[in-house]
């Protein structure tokens, strides 16, 4: 019994020692690879689904009732194709938002006009349409709830969800 309680104590001691040295792997400690943690997948890497969202984008809104894309859509939407277009293991979900007036139905149509808006704009800059599809979700996902104008104007939106795993 006092070799067990022995052995049992000198692995957990060198379990927790194991523990004390975060640059045994190398630079940046991610496992060996000398990548540094803020480098690939994060928002400064260009080529990373974290730099889409925060400095291209991944976003537009829609004025009331609307699914043509104003100036400022057109320049996110601007960008977003320049990034499919040079990050082609990429595909993209589209999907479409409207504010929670109307009927379940109306804003279900509206939201895939708004969708497909955004696709016909991302093909016509030479992103194939076999990596975008529209997902029109109404009203049933706000990121804003309240009943007014603020909220409203946030929730008339598209949104390209990355995928890199293609389109099924």
């Amino acid at each position: 019994m006092n070799i067990t309680r022995k052995t049992i104590i000198l692995v957990a001691m060198l379990g927790i020692s194991a523990c004390t040295n975060p640059g045994r792997f190398g630079a940046g400690g991610a496992g060996g690879t000398g990548v540094d943690p803020a480098g690939i997948g994060s928002a400064s890497d260009p080529a990373s689904p974290a730099y889409f969202q925060e400095a291209v984008g991944d976003r537009v809104l829609f004025l009331v009732d609307q699914h043509t894309l104003t100036e400022q859509s057109r320049a996110i939407l601007q960008g977003q194709a320049t990034w499919l277009l040079n990050n082609s293991d990429y595909a993209a979900v589209i999907e479409g938002h409207a504010d929670e007036q109307g009927t379940s139905a109306y804003n279900v149509a509206l939201s895939a006009r708004r969708a497909n808006s955004v696709i016909e704009f991302l093909v016509d800059r030479g992103v194939a349409s076999t990596r975008l599809r529209a997902l029109p979700l109404g009203k049933e996902r706000p990121i804003a709830i309240c009943s007014d104008e603020t909220c409203y104007s946030k929730n008339r939106r598209s949104v390209t969800v990355l995928r890199a795993d293609g389109l099924s």
